[in-house]
């Protein structure tokens, strides 16, 4: 039984979805081209190395992602799982490496221009959406963390906002702002008490006075988690340390956190020519 034939059996099976038959049909096609009609049985993990090793040189011009590379892989393990059973899978892996996507944070200029566009017209629910996205803006809120907050977690006395959601049901408390904390206080006045229709604890309420959801804030500030990106980047061009940056961000690992300490190589630079003896 040749190779293809044992191809063209697993791609007829019931095991797989759609997308991936036509996925691993073209990947097994690229299989057969590099190794031939030779038996399935003679597979092993040197096959595999060497395959990889293959895939990983540039075609034509041409390089294969590493993704890519994965993908044509696990489809040869997936055929040999199929006819061979699972004890018989070569044990060899290849783990793609994602590129670090770096935090598309807007400038402060652009975040300002945003900020002012919603205070616009002065009428409550302008009120609120400005309150709102200051406050996203200020204390690096994700949107969950923003619409669940309720009255009383804005401090005004102690300047600092008790956040009780986000991942992994955390707290924390995070600094309120002077014009974060100007603009809530101004929508809680001259706002909130016209939107409100009876006992509710939201701190921010929507026309109909019930607890906004995040819809009504992606409608406002589209992509708001890039104000949090904004939040952290701005602190770090500011001077402030990571692990700082990680505490305000509720980041439970410094990992996640150091992804803004790529976005201004130049003021890392300079902090290292400052402080380094051998810089």
């Amino acid at each position: 039984m040749t190779l293809t034939h044992e191809i063209d059996r697993y791609l007829a099976s019931s095991g797989i979805s759609d997308s991936t038959r036509r996925a691993y049909a073209s990947d097994l096609r690229d299989f057969v081209e590099w190794y031939g009609e030779r038996p399935l049985e003679e597979i092993d993990v040197r096959v595999l190395a060497d395959y990889t090793a293959d895939l990983g040189r540039a075609r034509q011009g041409k390089k294969l992602s590493p993704t890519t590379i994965a993908r044509r892989l696990s489809a040869v393990r997936a055929l040999v799982r199929f006819t061979r059973g699972p004890a018989r899978v070569p044990e060899v892996t290849f783990k793609a490496r994602t590129a670090r996507r770096l935090p598309d944070a807007p400038k402060l200029d652009e975040v300002e221009q945003v900020l002012e566009s919603l205070g616009e017209g002065g009428g409550p629910l302008a009120l609120r959406n400005r309150a709102l996205v200051e406050l996203v803006y200020s204390a690096g809120l994700r949107s969950a963390e923003a619409v669940g907050l309720d009255l009383g977690d804005v401090d005004h006395e102690q300047e600092r906002v008790h956040v009780r959601l986000g991942k992994g049901a955390k707290e924390r408390v995070v600094p309120l702002g002077e014009e974060a904390a100007d603009w809530v206080a101004r929508y809680v006045r001259d706002a909130r008490p016209s939107l409100v229709r009876g006992p509710e604890t939201a701190l921010f309420l929507s026309a109909r006075g019930r607890r906004l959801d995040t819809s009504t804030l992606r409608r406002l500030a589209p992509h708001p988690h890039r104000y949090r990106h904004a939040f952290a980047t701005h602190l770090l061009e500011g001077g402030a340390d990571l692990r700082v940056i990680q505490e305000l961000l509720g980041h439970s690992s410094l990992s996640t956190t150091q992804a803004y300490s790529h976005v201004d190589g130049k003021r890392l630079r300079r902090v290292y020519d400052r402080a380094h003896p051998r810089s």
